[in-house]
């Protein structure tokens, strides 16, 4: 295991400082602010620290609320909302200087057989043909080497590839609203570590990385590494199907259907290698031309 997955996986351990409230270290991502991936994971861990391990979640909603301060430590306090025989659901509200930053509702189930259906992978390169995140930035000279290296930190613990050029690698004009991307985490999980819940936190933290890519791609523009944008994620939502692994590579297949009033909405399936839908994820940011 490569030493970033593994501070990775440290920063996702919260400390339980009494019955249902939990303490969560932060830090800073590609812009000056807590990385709303990191807030959403982190919840999802305190909710998940409440529930039986026989139970996975299978849908979360969440708002993000405030802008987080990386600099401060974050408190999740978890409701207990309700313990049924097959379900149980747990709202979390993420807590900095005192105000309320973020707030998680997710619900967790036992498992069960059912009816089986689901919509085909689309097509995709294998991910081995791909340049890693290292080989595309780097070889991008319009791109200040600073936010190279902020990219390059907050994606070390992910291998993560795009199949076609990112946003803020051609910009200018318009392209179709459809971006896929590959990843998996940059080592194993294994051992006492490799726990069911411990891989749906680690989508749910990627998944907010590269979700509102397919906005920028429709109206032609770099994004925050080109500072021709400016955004954050108001809300997300993720529904998990079937069982996956974060250590094995899964493709992100994300679209956006619209951008109105300063919004853009991003939606996306995400699929095993071997072609089972195992995520569905919709996001809705502000996405806003600087004046």
């Amino acid at each position: 295991m490569s030493q970033a997955l593994q501070s990775l996986l440290d920063l996702l351990d919260l400390e339980q400082i009494e019955e249902n409230i939990f303490r969560g270290q932060s830090r800073s991502a590609v812009v000056p602010r807590v990385f709303g991936g990191q807030v959403a994971a982190q919840a999802l861990v305190a909710a998940g620290r409440t529930v039986p391990t026989d139970r996975l979640p299978h849908s979360l909603h969440a708002y993000f609320l405030r802008q987080g301060d990386a600099g401060a430590p974050i408190v999740y306090n978890v409701d207990r909302t309700r313990d049924g025989r097959s379900f149980t659901t747990r709202r979390v509200v993420a807590v900095q200087h005192g105000k309320p930053i973020f707030s998680l509702s997710a619900s967790f189930q036992t498992h069960e057989d059912g009816l089986d259906h689901q919509a085909p992978m689309p097509a995709a390169p294998d991910p081995a043909t791909l340049p890693t995140s290292q080989e595309r930035l780097t070889g991008y000279d319009h791109l200040d080497p600073e936010v190279v290296e902020r990219f390059l930190e907050a994606r070390e613990a992910i291998d993560l590839r795009y199949v076609d050029e990112p946003p803020y690698g051609k910009f200018g004009e318009p392209r179709e609203p459809h971006s896929q991307v590959w990843f998996r985490t940059n080592g194993k999980l294994d051992g006492v570590i490799d726990a069911p819940l411990l891989h749906v936190v680690l989508a749910t933290y990627v998944s907010d990385m590269t979700l509102l890519d397919s906005v920028l791609l429709a109206h032609g523009r770099g994004g925050w590494a080109i500072g021709d944008v400016v955004g954050a994620s108001l809300d997300h939502a993720m529904w998990f199907h079937r069982p996956f692994r974060a250590d094995e590579w899964l493709l992100y297949d994300q679209e956006s259907p619209s951008a109105y009033g300063g919004r853009g909405l991003g939606q996306a399936r995400i699929y095993t290698q071997d072609g089972r839908l195992a995520i569905s994820v919709i996001q809705e940011g502000v996405v806003r031309v600087p004046r």
